[in-house]
């Protein structure tokens, strides 16, 4: 077997789990919305018929106090069971087992009536929670078993007690957030006190057949944070409290380290697990970006966990394990961590989805059936846009024909996974270049189509997905020898030289500050030097691993300009901005804002910054100004009668998304 390890049965002594993966918990905000239990049900009945061993729910409060937000979902109430049993019934119809993850966010909740054990702000809240009294204290452990009970009542095989994150449980166990002078605050065997009666509790209330993951803070990465000693100490308590498992929690919230974004070697953390192998009987769960079966077995290989857990993976593609089972893998729809459609809707309040598989959390609505007439369909541009339209359309049985002016498929994505990172942006391409594999795809590379071609082709349909070209900019000396665009650099590999000016700080000209300001392996495949460069503690040394980050100096002096006010990347992704800033800070790019072009010439460029004329002595200037529709055809067809859709780049050139170019793609594929 490929898959030895991973695929192997997990023994839980009153359970057995199939095989040794995880669907772990996300917010997907299904349940916050009217008739989101009927497609949360779907969501996760898809995952279970994927063969996952064992699905964790989103974060379901156990009382009023620990909802996320207002509104956002709670089980307290014996009347709210029912809803849940339409989830739990539908993963037992496809022979899966699923797990109430209880969450209480403490002073991370967005609402007024935030409690946690001291009334001390979170940095990233601008709510400051009122100091639970000790009677509260144990109204809230009780709350934590009721919740368990009523979870038990609506069939999930168990319950996962969120303990890590930065979120309540956590508060109490470190001096940072747990100020208190009771029995539940002090030395350290006061402050575990609280998560070691939740998981006591919860067992003698459920009995000996149900199963509880605990969610331990492996790696707080905050100052004052847990010692390895009190990680290992709260492990042991845990496990003799009537734990089942223990899961691997990575990084509060508020930490300065990213933990789950595409920059993070694959497998990144799964070193802090295999320290805490050994020391309990329990099973152990490794986490964060184990986003194929090849990463999983290897760190079950090497002795890093009895299990690994994989979130976001599921949404990119909810048949990772049976494609691993049916030796697959190449057909797995990866997940590059990018959080454009999954974390950044839900901190937004949105649905969640995903970039590269718009159906995610939408299985009731987006569907790709097989056709009841069959058309003869050409598609210009083999971009995300295109290649998504091009295999859905081949999928559901029509005949498809994709062309591709290029060498290569990929679009834009040929740049993205250039950029230090962003290297998992070529599964993508691998996985649309199995998909046109294996739905025959006509795939013409280097074809430079025209309006003849397309009108004497006898297609039904025509789908233009052109992408875009590098907006050009109007100022005196555009054309000098200096002046190159983004387009140039990282598909036409142009030289650039040591100092370098960069116009537009868009995503475009984030990506080109990271391509340029890096040299040598990139931080994202070795993970000793990514710990190092944020300044993560393998050594365990420090209160929770946090340290001092050790920044790599660019190999290029880099400005990064812009025309408008304000501090630079503010329409970057919500969870990933601050990365992007904060790797550039680190590299000591010299940001720009309220920035005049005035002229390019042999000297150098020469700007306004306010009142204030610079000549910027630099070897070249790289436009990263935003893009172009690439549509010459559209309007041609139509006057022809040709059934046209324009779709992605081509129909709208604001920024590069990738998501709206694919969810276009994917919507039109549905209804052709």
């Amino acid at each position: 077997m490929k898959y030895e390890k991973l695929l192997s049965p997990l023994d839980l002594g009153f359970t057995t789990l199939k095989n040794r993966v995880l669907m772990g918990s996300m917010h997907t905000m299904l349940e916050e919305i009217p008739g989101g239990h009927e497609r949360a049900a779907q969501f996760y009945a898809e995952r279970a018929r994927g063969q996952v061993a064992l699905i964790v729910t989103g974060g379901i409060a156990p009382n009023e106090q620990g909802v996320v937000a207002t509104g956002a979902a709670k089980l307290s109430e014996e009347s709210e069971i029912h809803s849940h049993k339409l989830i739990t019934n539908a993963v037992h119809n496809e022979g899966g087992k699923i797990c109430l993850q209880i969450l209480h966010t403490g002073r991370y909740a967005y609402h007024q009536g935030c409690v946690a054990p001291s009334a001390i702000k979170a940095p990233i809240n601008m709510m400051t929670p009122r100091a639970l009294s000790s009677e509260e204290v144990e109204t809230t452990i009780e709350d934590f078993v009721n919740c368990a009970d009523l979870a038990q009542q609506a069939g999930y095989d168990g319950v996962e007690v969120m303990g890590s994150e930065g979120y309540l449980i956590n508060q109490f166990l470190v001096t940072r957030t747990n100020k208190r002078t009771d029995m539940w605050g002090g030395e350290y065997k006061n402050r575990m006190r609280f998560p070691i009666e939740i998981v006591k509790r919860i067992r003698e209330k459920v009995g000996k057949e149900f199963i509880i993951i605990y969610r331990l803070s492996l790696l707080d990465l905050v100052e004052e944070g847990s010692t390895w000693e009190e990680v290992v100490m709260l492990a042991k308590e845990i496990e003799a409290a009537g734990a089942t498992i223990i899961n691997s929690g990575i990084g509060w919230h508020e930490a300065r380290v990213p933990t789950i974004g595409t920059i993070v070697p694959r497998g990144g953390f799964a070193w802090i697990t295999k320290r805490l192998m050994g020391e309990v009987d329990i099973p152990l769960i490794t986490t964060n970006r184990i986003n194929m079966p090849e990463i999983g077995e290897q760190v079950l290989k090497e002795g890093c966990a009895d299990m690994v857990s994989m979130a976001r993976p599921f949404l990119a593609d909810s048949d990772i394990v049976l494609k691993a089972m049916e030796d697959r893998s190449d057909e797995i729809n990866t997940c590059i961590a990018c959080n454009q459609a999954c974390l950044d809707h839900t901190f937004t309040m949105q649905v969640c989805s995903c970039i590269v598989n718009p159906r995610a959390c939408h299985e009731t609505i987006l569907n790709f059936d097989l056709t009841k007439v069959n058309k003869s369909i050409a598609v210009v541009g083999a971009g995300p846009a295109g290649l998504a339209a091009a295999t859905l359309c081949a999928e559901r049985g029509h005949k498809v024909t994709l062309f591709e002016m290029s060498s290569e498929i990929g679009g834009q994505f040929n740049m993205a996974k250039k950029i230090p990172g962003k290297e998992d942006y070529a599964e993508t391409i691998r996985y649309y270049g199995k998909m046109i594999e294996k739905h025959s795809v006509d795939l013409r590379l280097n074809t430079k189509i025209t309006v003849e071609m397309l009108s004497s082709g006898n297609y039904d349909e025509v789908i233009i997905s052109s992408g875009v070209n590098p907006r050009k900019l109007d100022f005196e000396g555009i054309n000098h020898s200096k002046v190159l665009d983004y387009f140039d650099v990282l598909s036409k590999g142009k030289p650039v030289g040591k100092k370098v000016a960069i116009v537009g700080a868009g995503g475009i000209g984030f990506d080109m500050a990271e391509f340029l300001s890096h040299e040598g392996e990139s931080m994202s495949l070795n993970v000793e030097a990514y710990m190092k460069e944020w300044g993560v503690d393998m050594s365990y040394e420090n209160r929770g691993a946090f340290t001092v980050p050790n920044n790599t100096p660019s190999p290029r002096e880099i400005y990064l300009l812009k025309r408008s006010k304000g501090k630079h990347g503010k329409g970057l992704g919500k969870t990933t901005g601050w990365i992007h800033r904060a790797s550039l800070v680190k590299k000591k790019v010299i940001m720009l804002s309220m920035v005049e072009y005035l002229k390019v010439d042999d000297s150098g460029f020469h700007i306004r910054v306010g009142e204030d004329v610079q000549l910027l002595d630099v070897d070249n200037v790289i436009i990263c100004a935003g893009q172009e529709s690439r549509d010459d055809l559209s309007t041609q067809l139509r006057e022809k009668g040709i059934n046209v859709h324009v779709i992605g780049g081509a129909l709208n050139s604001k920024e590069l998304d990738a998501k709206r170019a694919i969810k276009e793609a994917s919507y039109l594929a549905a209804k052709l």
